[in-house]
């Protein structure tokens, strides 16, 4: 179902992630995706996917919620598995047809999908431990040094968080919509693709109509509350850097630099 996907959502806790700095997190995630591209050795891989289990159970969230933020793009995973499979030249171990399965190809789309599903776990477990609000603020602090040449990052910051925020409205609706259009008949999901394009129509309408009010609500109620951008906006809650903080880049470092000797060592 349409609402199994977790993209987007928010899950309050006491967890050391939900403790730390927004920003910090965000910053630490920028080098963490660096760090899945640039070092390519397999003892690597197998040290970032430990690490990765690792800060799973930091965030003291359910695995299988974790897991289904994978959901969404499983088929890209999949499709970038088979596209190495049959593309990478090296032992052949199958043919099919015209096509080759190699060993170096099976690897290297093991390789691949597993950059992906770190890539998205990680930066899902963001989203799961970062309120909105505090998302918000630590997209424009960093982005603040921009808004000497006029760089709108109060209002992108903004714009990013509400597209986010409103992924797991937008599906909740969704499948409220296609439960409705089934329960009068509607054979939404039957038959070939054109005819499941076809099925499609009586969702995409009213889910366009119910997506533009529910912008229109929210312009309302930003301006029943005088919100007139970041110009002069003051903050209730500052953000600081505290203990937890100062320890999570400190093993960062130490992260990156057990994966660096390894990627030195193996070459």
């Amino acid at each position: 179902m349409l609402t199994d996907i977790t993209l987007g959502q928010y899950f309050p806790g006491n967890s050391p992630l939900h403790q730390m700095d927004a920003r910090v997190k965000i910053v630490l995630l920028f080098f963490y995706i660096i760090s899945i591209f640039l070092f390519d050795e397999n003892l690597n891989y197998a040290i970032m996917t430990a690490s990765a289990v690792l800060l799973i159970c930091l965030s003291r969230l359910p695995v299988i919620m974790v897991l289904k933020s994978i959901k969404p793009l499983w088929w890209i995973i999949l499709f970038s598995f088979f596209m190495h499979i049959f593309s990478t030249p090296g032992e052949a171990l199958v043919k099919v047809w015209i096509f080759e399965i190699t060993r170096e190809g099976i690897l290297r789309g093991f390789i691949i999908s597993l950059r992906l599903v770190l890539l998205i776990m990680i930066s899902s477990l963001l989203m799961f431990t970062t309120s909105p609000l505090k998302l918000t603020d630590a997209l424009e602090s960093l982005m603040s040094p921009l808004k000497g040449v006029g760089f709108p990052a109060h209002e992108l910051a903004m714009m990013m968080t509400i597209a986010m925020r409103f992924i797991p409205t937008l599906l909740e609706e969704t499948d409220k919509i296609i439960k409705a259009q089934q329960s009068r008949g509607s054979d939404i999901g039957d038959g070939n693709v054109i005819q499941r394009t076809k099925g499609m129509l009586p969702v995409l309408v009213p889910l366009f109509i119910s997506a533009f009010r529910r912008a229109d609500e929210l312009s309302v109620a930003m301006e029943a509350r005088c919100y007139r951008g970041g110009a002069g906006r003051s903050r209730m809650k500052q953000q600081r850097v505290h203990k937890i903080d100062y320890i999570a880049t400190v093993v960062f470092i130490i992260f990156i630099g057990v994966l660096a000797v390894v990627q030195v060592m193996v070459k």
